[in-house]
Order: structure tokens, then C-alpha cells, then sequence
């Protein structure tokens, strides 16, 4: 439970006088180590923290709270955990759904739209890894419309997966648009189909 004040002083004395209340009338314990004051910005709370402009507060996802997305989505990426292609996109879609439906007030248009660039390199990488031999890369390169120097070069090169994938060749081999009609969905896509979906415009 969150109870706002106007001050520190008008908060201080809320929480003195409403903890006997909820302890002695409603029969409910106080976590005293995790009953604090504090100003707006230092709260989080449900995996949210709160920012003030021009005196209007706005709902962001809390540090934390992307920190432990960024890590799953690393685990779910993973070029070593053996999954499947297509259940790997499953649990992708159910994890990026279910995280974009519980933050979904929060304002992060930006955020996830880096973070869309970032996972995208890591499936990229991934799928590079996944073709493995010199030839199975330039035979894939050539079928996506990659000229036939291109994919030479692309399928010898001596970069690690994350560094190869870096390069205008596999971007242009393995677009956006390749992915998502592959079965991959977006934070930022699914974001902005949920804001639309209640009549809210995606916040910056």
C-alpha cells in the first residue's frame, strides 16, 4: 500500500498515526523493516517507480524490474540452453506478452525499443550459430538475397557470432521483417498493440 502526502512531515505523522490502526483495529502486521518514508522517486513498488514533471506523476518500470526482464530474456536467447527454434519462439511470446500486459501503464516506448534492438542481435547471433559450417552459412545468405561475394565473405569471416552480426550482411540477410514473419514478437510492436487496444497513446 502506497499513501501519498504533500510532505515529509504530513507523511511522517500519516504513518504514526494510521500503523496503530492497522495493527490494533484491522489485525494485520506491519513490516516495520519495509514501512518507510519516502520521497515519490525512491519508491518502488509492484515493480514500479514513479517519476513527478510539473508536479503530474507517471508510472515507469523500476531499474530492477528491467534488469530482471534483461536477464531472462538472455536466458531465453541463450546460444547453449539446446532448445528448438519454434519453442524458443514460444516462450519468448508468452514471456514478452505477459511482461508488456503487467507494465503495460508504465510509460517505456523507448526502453523497448532499445530493448527490441538488442534482443534482435542476440537471435541474430544466435541463428548464425546455428548454421555452423562455412557452407551452410553461405548457402543460407545466398537464399535470403545475399549476392554471392557477400555471402563468401560473410560465411569466412573469423568475427565471433555477436561481432559478425553486426555487419550489414546479416542484418540485411535476416531483417527485421524475416523475424517477425518467422514467429518472433517485439516488446515495442506488442506495446503499442496494447496502448492501442485501450484507447491510450504509447507513452515516451
Amino acid at each position: 500500500m502506497l499513501i501519498f502526502c504533500k510532505s515529509k512531515r504530513a507523511a511522517e505523522r500519516t504513518l504514526n498515526n494510521i500503523t496503530p490502526y492497522i495493527e490494533d483495529k484491522l489485525f494485520l502486521k506491519v513490516n516495520r523493516g519495509k514501512t518507510v518514508v519516502s520521497y515519490v522517486r525512491g519508491v518502488k513498488f509492484l515493480g514500479y517507480s514513479f517519476r513527478v514533471s510539473k508536479g503530474v506523476a507517471y508510472l515507469y518500470v523500476h531499474p530492477k524490474s528491467i534488469a530482471k526482464m534483461k536477464a531472462k530474456i538472455r536466458e531465453l536467447t541463450s546460444r547453449s540452453n539446446g532448445w528448438g527454434n519454434d519453442y524458443r519462439k514460444l516462450k519468448l511470446r508468452q514471456f514478452i506478452t505477459g511482461w508488456v500486459q503487467y507494465f503495460k501503464l508504465a510509460g517505456m516506448k523507448k526502453l523497448l525499443q532499445h530493448t527490441d534492438k538488442w534482443m534482435r542481435h542476440r537471435i541474430r547471433a544466435l541463428i548464425w550459430k546455428q548454421w555452423k559450417k562455412v557452407k551452410t552459412k553461405y548457402r543460407n545468405l545466398r537464399k535470403l538475397g545475399i549476392s554471392d561475394i557477400g555471402a563468401y565473405k560473410a560465411a569466412n569471416t573469423s568475427k565471433g557470432y555477436w561481432r559478425a552480426v553486426e555487419g550489414v550482411i546479416l542484418k540485411t540477410a535476416l531483417t527485421n521483417d524475416r523475424l517477425r514473419q518467422s514467429g518472433y514478437v517485439f516488446f515495442s510492436e506488442y506495446y503499442q498493440k496494447v496502448r492501442v487496444q485501450n484507447l491510450e497513446p504509447p507513452l515516451a
